[in-house]
């Protein structure tokens, strides 16, 4: 070609750079930003998911509140937060104050804290840890009792005034009177949950109950004196919504409505005794609870001894004779013997009023536990009183 030396005509003749399209080059960046753009744009979308959560959340808290205020339990905070951004909804209660006017005498309770979470894809769904001790007292008075434990849960779910489930569950609670070392009940573990399984919370609601004991024991009675395991589960009829009301009013409504309390199941565990059964129980005009539960008792002779038969018996000689330890002063010894005796012959007449079956392989006596307008009967025999439900 003109104008070039020989040498440069023997050398290799390179292409020529093509020019690019426009946007070619920057259609090329694309798979580097576009990862990029949709990480911002999910966390935008979380962003705002969570903060409509945490107002559902603290509208439903807000709203079990406000239930509990309509039934007489107003409950206070010193101070309250929300957080848990991004994972969760937490709201955090310090110093937990709780007046239950509904009461005679109206008492207050207080607590160090309640923490309650929420999912974000389920805000309605409270769970809430209690942070102890626990306090009650009447009002204008010192406090009467005090409670703590290692860790206890609360769970409740629905929208507020109508719960669909609740469950509260305790690691090793105890209740003790304050100011003393007087244990009035423990437990390695306390269960309960109720769900509705039939109707709706606003219109007649079928609940079904379910408590579970591990290891307590209660210093009411020397029956209770001794640890136990327990399960229960129970159906409840006739209410006609779970609105707030006063549990009186409650049991009024199921009356009317000719509800009742089914135990499904029961077994209660003791040292060496057994008790398993089931049965109905239904509240009458009164108040008082009227039915039959049909249990199967091992080990009846260990469980006579702590009804207090014996105690009963010692009452009516000294009620009648008008003086106390009537018996041992006319022969020493006498009453420890009528005792002994007294709960030989109830176990025997209980054995014989009973139908003999097993349980867990083990001899035991089917017997009835009746409700006669509040009064309990095993067999013949008047163990306890109910009060009145209302």
């Amino acid at each position: 070609m003109p104008g070039q030396s020989p040498l440069s005509m023997m050398q290799p003749q390179r292409p020529r750079a093509q020019p690019q399209p426009r946007g070619l080059a920057g259609r090329g960046r694309w798979p580097l930003w576009l990862p990029l753009a949709i990480v911002i744009l999910l966390a935008a979308v979380w962003s705002g998911l969570w903060y409509v959560s945490a107002s559902v959340a603290d509208r439903a808290l807000a709203g079990w509140i406000e239930r509990e205020a309509a039934a007489g339990r107003a409950y206070s905070c010193g101070t309250q937060t929300i957080g848990g951004f991004p994972l969760d909804i937490r709201a955090r209660c310090n110093d937990v104050g709780a007046e239950i006017k509904n009461s005679q005498p109206p008492y207050a309770i207080t607590a160090k804290a309640v923490d309650f979470v929420a999912e974000v894809y389920r805000p309605t769904r409270l769970v809430g840890e209690i942070t102890g001790p626990l306090t009650v007292a009447v009002n204008g008075q010192p406090p009467s009792l005090t409670a703590d434990w290692i860790r206890a849960r609360l769970v409740v779910n629905g929208v507020p005034p109508y719960p669909d489930t609740l469950s509260f569950d305790f690691d090793a609670p105890h209740l003790d009177r304050a100011g003393s070392d007087e244990k009035l009940f423990n437990a390695h573990n306390v269960n309960f949950q109720a769900r509705v399984t039939e109707g709706t919370p606003r219109d007649h609601p079928v609940l079904d109950l379910t408590l579970h004991l591990a290891g307590a024991s209660a210093a009411f009675h020397t029956l209770t004196a001794q640890p136990l395991n327990g399960d229960i589960e129970a159906v409840v009829r006739g209410l006609a919504d779970l609105s707030p009301k006063s549990w009186a009013d409650r049991m009024r409504e199921m009356q009317a409505a000719g509800g009742n309390i089914e135990i499904k199941s029961l077994r209660l565990t003791q040292l060496d005794a057994v008790v398993v059964g089931g049965g109905t129980l239904t509240p009458n005009a009164e108040g008082k609870l009227d039915g039959v539960i049909r249990i199967a008792v091992v080990g009846i002779e260990h469980i006579v001894p702590l009804l207090g038969i014996d105690k009963m018996i010692a009452q009516g000689v000294d009620q009648w004779s008008g003086t106390s330890g009537t018996l041992d002063r006319l022969v020493p010894g006498l009453g420890a013997t009528i005792r002994q005796t007294a709960n030989a012959t109830v176990i025997e007449n209980l054995k014989k009023m009973g139908e003999p079956t097993t349980v867990d392989n083990r001899p035991a006596t089917l017997l009835p536990l009746r409700f006669v307008n509040g009064a309990v009967y095993l067999g013949m025999l008047r163990i306890g009183d109910v009060p009145a439900l209302f």
